[in-house]
């Protein structure tokens, strides 16, 4: 069953913080929609997000899968925007309670004059629940789809985030960490590079996203699925044809590639001099403070031999003038 909302905003230029519906129930949830009238951090455009809220009241293992679909319309009703149609129902549960998309309309748009008639904009919102679990296993290693990847729904909400995907489907998520940040930056980039068709990619390229996921790894994430990703299109890309193009390129990998790994060396072949140099410096100068230290001790025991002779020297010349005297009186 398929239920409808319809909200109309008024005065909409004039709003600047997020304004949200009141509370609505479907299947068993309490819903809310929210709207970014100026765009969320890194997007200029209006950001729309169907929540789940009050899930306190949820037991153990919810989750809801549903399609939604959100439609932006003037005071005449004309429509201004309409979120694709999307034939996947999206899994809302404890590790994901919202979903959305940061871009709809964009901000300069909206700021045009005569754009919105009266100033008023509606948003209609489409939604049907297709599948409804009120307690069950805990959903946090629910494996999803994500981009032809199935990936656990614990890691999904910060994979979503800033996607550059059409149609721009978001978490209203943000990592407040700026090293998870950059980690997870990491790792999407990895995954748009391998969200590309297997044939515009290289070996050379599946092997840096090896590496960059091993890398990952260490840090901590959990990225089976993924390496499972490389070794299919690796394989993939091992047993199609080369054209004479193809094969050029993939020569040029190797090559970048060995001028990489060269490169690299010669980074690390600069720091072990470095450390080296500071290494010998550091003898030198250990073996410099030893030396004067053993030449003042050899200084200081030439001394005290010098002046600990004077006495069998005195004792000598005793005897010298004893014997003298005792030559004289025979």
């Amino acid at each position: 069953m398929e239920h409808t909302l319809s909200w109309v905003i008024e005065n909409f230029s004039e709003k600047n913080d997020v304004i949200r519906t009141a509370d609505f129930s479907i299947s068993g949830c309490e819903w809310c929609v929210c709207v970014h009238p100026k765009g969320t951090a890194g997007s200029d455009h209006l950001c729309l997000y169907l929540h789940v809220v009050n899930t306190d009241s949820l037991s153990l293992g919810w989750k809801r899968r549903a399609s939604y679909c959100f439609v932006l319309l003037n005071q005449s009703g004309k429509e201004l925007f309409r979120s694709a149609e999307d034939s996947r129902c999206t899994l809302f549960c404890s590790e994901i309670l919202s979903w959305g998309y940061n871009k709809t309309l964009p901000l300069s748009k909206l700021q045009e004059k005569g754009f919105l008639k009266k100033n008023k904009l509606t948003i209609k919102i489409y939604i049907k629940v297709l599948e409804v679990v009120h307690q069950g296993k805990s959903t946090e290693n629910e494996m999803l789809d994500y981009r032809g990847f199935q990936i656990p729904a614990s890691q999904i909400v910060l994979l979503n985030k800033n996607v550059p995907y059409d149609p721009n489907h978001s978490v209203d998520f943000e990592p407040e960490n700026q090293a998870v940040k950059t980690k997870y930056r990491n790792l999407l980039r990895i995954v748009e590079t391998l969200s590309k068709p297997p044939q515009s990619l290289s070996l050379a390229q599946l092997c840096k996203a090896q590496s960059e996921v091993n890398a990952l790894e260490e840090a901590g994430f959990k990225l089976d699925w993924l390496n499972s990703k490389i070794e299919e299109l690796s394989l993939e890309c091992k047993k199609e044809p080369l054209s004479d193009g193809s094969r050029v390129r993939q020569l040029e990998d190797r090559v970048n590639n060995v001028e990489l790994t060269l490169w690299d060396l010669k980074v690390e072949l600069d720091k072990e001099k470095v450390k080296s140099a500071a290494a010998a410096a550091s003898a030198a100068t250990a073996a410099a403070a030893a030396s004067a230290a053993a030449a003042a001790a050899a200084s200081s025991a030439a001394a005290a031999a010098k002046v600990s002779s004077f006495p069998f020297i005195d004792f000598i010349i005793k005897r010298f003038f004893l014997s003298c005297f005792s030559f004289s009186k025979y």
